[in-house]
């Protein structure tokens, strides 16, 4: 892998600067909910993701035909990986830090490897086992488990960390009924209908909030704006296309290594932007949960690649 990188460097490039972009998202996020209602900043983003993938969705809607019958399961992916996965998470991030959301989320694959052993009979090694326990014990941690027993407990904080463990269900939940359906389709065929059904499915609640509070328009800054132009253009639609085209170029194992840029990126900008603090108790989690990723998915190569382009 070493000699590849130094005489085949842009597939790599394109991996580090996607995973670079998604960790961004984290601190992204959190600032520009300060401005947006979530689900009509979640209703915009999709509706002019959409709006950017159409032409590469007809495209390859010229060479697919698809089946009425997965039409069901196409929109069931768009309801768990778009509409309840980033309503999750946007109203998880406002309420926690940055730095717990981005540990967080990397539970996503030993949450796969958990659910194809209960849901589509895939064989689990006593490895992948410790490494799911490991997992689960340093998410408790950053959940706040040492908070309650010290007396330091965040109601706010623990709820917003509850709402990404949720995220992350939702989207391994639609992850895991997408398996079958990316053999028939390609992804970017069930990204954009995805991102349809975040979009449609995201108008009532957004139009509830106008109605609740319709002057949030006028409090929109240019800060606002380019963290939606953020999520959109870069972490959702250009993102993916740098993960897809590193990925068709290297491999699922080796794209996964540059995975854990992420947290490091969310967790950098969080502490120097945001003013976020790092905690004993959150490096001890962080080191958990690193080890329990690497061990839970050790011999599962499926589930290291995910649908990147929705899980922030």
């Amino acid at each position: 892998m070493t000699s590849k990188i130094f005489t085949k460097p842009l597939p790599y490039i394109a991996l580090i600067l996607a995973h670079l972009i998604w960790g961004a998202t984290f601190v992204v996020a959190k600032v520009t909910l300060e401005e947006f209602p979530p689900m009509s900043l979640a209703l915009l983003r999709f509706a002019f993701a959409s709006l950017l993938l159409a032409p590469f969705f007809f495209a390859e809607r010229k060479k697919i035909h698809i089946k009425k019958e997965d039409l069901p399961k196409l929109i069931a992916i768009g309801v768990f990986i778009i509409t309840l996965n980033i309503a999750f998470f946007f109203e998880g991030i406002k309420r926690t830090s940055a730095t717990d959301a981005s540990v967080l989320t990397l539970i996503i694959p030993i949450l796969s490897v958990l659910f194809g052993w209960w849901f589509l009979k895939e064989k689990v090694y006593l490895i992948n086992l410790f490494g799911i326990a490991l997992g689960f014990l340093g998410a408790l941690i950053i959940i706040g488990l040492p908070q309650i027993f010290s007396g330091t407990f965040s109601p706010q904080a623990f709820i917003g960390n509850i709402l990404i463990i949720l995220a992350s269900i939702s989207f391994v939940i639609g992850a895991t009924i997408s398996k079958k359906i990316l053999n028939k389709y390609p992804t970017i065929i069930v990204t954009a209908i995805a991102f349809l059904i975040g979009t449609v499915t995201f108008f009532i609640p957004a139009s509830f909030e106008y109605i609740q509070n319709p002057s949030w328009i006028n409090q929109i800054t240019i800060l606002g704006i380019l963290g939606l132009i953020y999520m959109t253009l870069l972490s959702s639609i250009s993102a993916y296309f740098l993960f897809e085209w590193g990925l068709s170029k290297t491999s699922v194992i080796v794209s996964n290594l540059f995975q854990y840029i992420e947290p490091f990126v969310a967790v950098l900008l969080a502490v120097t932007i945001l003013g976020e603090r790092i905690s004993n108790p959150f490096l001890i989690g962080a080191l958990l949960i690193g080890a329990g990723v690497y061990l839970g998915t050790l011999a599962k190569e499926a589930h290291h690649r995910q649908h990147k382009a929705h899980r922030v």
